[in-house]
């Protein structure tokens, strides 16, 4: 089954999450959607801890950290 999310591109958001800029709204929007056929669910928690990571805010390693700890729930 496909679940869609909110993007909403004139405001910069996902899911109500704010994004400084198109691009890397964008490439949030990827990798969130690569990570959802994988089964991953998003919630806003985790739509902001990829945009951390995508913007280079947090390392991998804490993204691992916040994974395994299922932060993003």
């Amino acid at each position: 089954m496909f679940n869609t999310i909110e993007i909403d591109r004139s405001n910069l958001t996902i899911m109500g999450v704010k994004f400084s800029d198109l691009k890397t709204l964008e490439s949030t929007a990827n990798a969130l959607g690569s990570n959802m056929f994988e089964g991953f669910e998003p919630t806003p928690k985790g739509v902001g801890i990829i945009r951390d990571y995508v913007t280079g805010k947090i390392s991998l390693k804490e993204l691992v950290v916040f994974a395994k700890e299922k932060a993003y729930v």
